[in-house]
């Protein structure tokens, strides 16, 4: 007989997962995830989402999820002329991403981002975009796949319309 496979979920950070054996071998998201993630979450600037299976506490790979605001003016011209002329915009970030190297390239990268996407959508605060700030080349060729576009020319700070978000969920 085969085992099922463990179930996979995605849930709020709390204290009965691993963080120090969490390793995606990039050490800022590392550090950030063992020192930081909780106290940001307590301090509600921050809410961090791990996925994990049943039978880990280390997490496979997790995400931050918090309010930002974009410049009207960064925004390309063909979107910025169909919005109010307030000097910025109320937008979600996606902070950071990150997937433990044991676990890399089985699409839990996707399937974080999806479920970022999907809290988005139902938070009742209004946000007209879904913000990243891709940490490389590699990490800004990943969204660009989801439809992101860079805020500014060459940049890696890199957005989608929540309106398109939304098509992408109907």
């Amino acid at each position: 007989m085969v085992a099922a496979p463990p179930a996979r979920r995605i849930a709020p950070l709390s204290d009965r997962h691993d963080r120090d054996s969490f390793a995606s071998g990039i050490e800022p998201l590392d550090r950030y995830l063992r020192h930081q993630a909780g106290q940001d979450a307590r301090r509600r600037v921050a809410s961090c989402f791990v996925l994990v299976d049943d039978r880990e506490r280390v997490p496979i790979g997790y995400y931050t999820l918090a309010a930002t605001s974009i410049a009207l003016a960064e925004l390309p011209d063909a979107l910025a002329k169909r919005l109010p002329r307030y000097p910025v915009i109320p937008a979600t970030l996606m902070g950071r991403l990150a997937v433990d190297a044991r676990h890399r390239r089985q699409g839990h990268g996707e399937l974080m981002l999806l479920d970022a996407f999907s809290r988005a959508l139902r938070n009742d605060i209004a946000s007209y975009a879904f913000v990243v700030d891709a940490k490389d080349d590699e990490a800004a060729r990943f969204y660009r796949r989801y439809r992101f576009r860079a805020l500014v020319e060459g940049g890696r700070r890199l957005f989608i319309p929540m309106a398109e978000i939304a098509k992408l969920f109907s």
